[in-house]
C-alpha cells in the first residue's frame, strides 16, 4: 500500500492507498524540529491504532512546504516502507507542463493540487485550498500549470487581528447566524467567514475573467467545510484532493524493482 504524505506548516495530512482507494486518513500537528526516529515512531502509532500493519506499505509520497523536515520524513518514509520515497519538487515527473516564471519555486502542495484537479475535472480548473494560506492554483485549458494567488489564510488574518487589538480576543471560527453582528464576537465571527468567502469570489471570478469563461472550481484543505458553503463560485469539494494528487505523482515517478520488491525514482 501507498503511504502519501502532506506536510503543511501547521498541519500534516496523511492517507493510507490501496490502489486508487483511500482506505485510511490522517491529521496531525506539524512539528519544524521533529526528527526521523520521532517520526517513524508517530507513523507506526498511526497505523496500530487504526489495525494496519506497518509491514503493509510498501510505497510512499511525501510533499513538504517545511524545508527542514523533508529530509526527516525521507529517512522515516524509507524505513516505514522499505522503499525510496517519491518526493514532490524539482524534476518529478508531473505530466503538467509548469507555466509559471520560475516553476522551482511552485509549493509541491499546489503542484498536487493541480494535478488532481485536472485528472479529475479536466483543463481548465481552479483549486481553492484553505490552509495557513488560502491558495488559488489555476490549471488552463491545455492541462497546464499558469499559476494563481496566494492569500493570508483565515487562521493567521484573525490570529493577528487579536494580537494587534487589545479589546478584541480570540473566537470560535464558525458562521454566525447573520451578516450583522450582535456583539464583538459575531461580528468578528462574520468578518472571518464572510468576508474571506468574498475575498475567494472575487479572486475566483477575476481570474475566471482571465481564462475566459467560469471553470469547475474545487475547495480542499482544513477550512473549506467552513468558509465553501458560504461563496457563490466554488462549486465542489474534496478533502481529500491534495492526497489523490499525491498518489498520481507517485504512479508517474516510481517504478517496481523486481530485486527487493520495493520502489525507486525512475531516472
Amino acid at each position: 500500500m501507498l503511504l502519501a504524505v502532506d506536510v503543511g506548516n501547521t498541519h500534516t495530512v496523511l492517507g493510507l492507498f490501496d490502489g486508487e482507494a483511500l482506505v485510511s486518513e490522517w491529521r496531525v500537528g506539524t512539528h519544524p524540529s521533529q526528527t526521523a526516529d520521532e517520526l517513524d515512531v508517530q507513523l507506526v502509532g498511526l497505523l496500530e491504532r487504526r489495525g494496519i500493519d506497518a509491514g503493509t506499505v510498501d510505497a510512499a509520497c511525501v510533499s513538504s512546504t517545511v524545508p527542514p523536515l523533508v529530509v526527516e520524513w525521507v529517512a522515516a518514509l524509507r524505513r516505514l516502507a522499505d522503499a525510496e520515497p517519491v518526493v514532490v519538487g524539482p524534476g518529478v515527473r508531473t505530466g503538467m507542463p509548469l507555466r509559471t516564471e520560475n516553476p522551482a519555486e511552485v509549493g509541491p502542495d499546489r503542484i498536487a493540487n493541480a494535478v488532481a484537479a485536472l485528472h479529475r475535472f479536466g483543463g481548465p480548473a481552479l483549486v481553492v485550498d484553505f490552509g495557513t494560506s488560502t491558495n488559488f492554483d489555476v490549471v488552463s485549458a491545455a492541462g497546464e500549470y499558469v499559476g494563481g494567488a496566494i492569500a493570508p489564510g483565515v487562521k493567521i488574518s484573525m490570529e493577528a487581528l487579536t494580537a494587534r487589538a487589545a479589546r478584541l480576543g480570540k473566537i470560535e471560527l464558525v458562521a454566525p447566524p447573520s451578516a450583522i453582528g450582535r456583539n464583538t464576537v459575531t461580528s468578528m465571527q462574520s468578518g472571518a467567514v464572510y468576508g474571506f468567502a468574498g475575498q475567494v469570489d472575487g479572486i475566483v471570478r477575476r481570474i475566471w475573467a482571465e481564462l475566459g469563461a467560469p471553470c469547475p472550481t474545487v475547495a480542499t484543505g482544513g477550512l473549506a467545510p467552513l468558509i465553501r458553503p458560504h461563496t457563490a463560485t466554488i462549486d465542489h469539494e474534496d478533502p481529500h484532493l491534495t492526497l489523490h494528487g499525491l498518489r498520481l505523482l507517485w504512479a508517474r515517478n516510481a517504478v517496481p524493482v523486481p530485486a527487493t520488491g520495493g520502489r525507486r525514482l525512475t531516472t
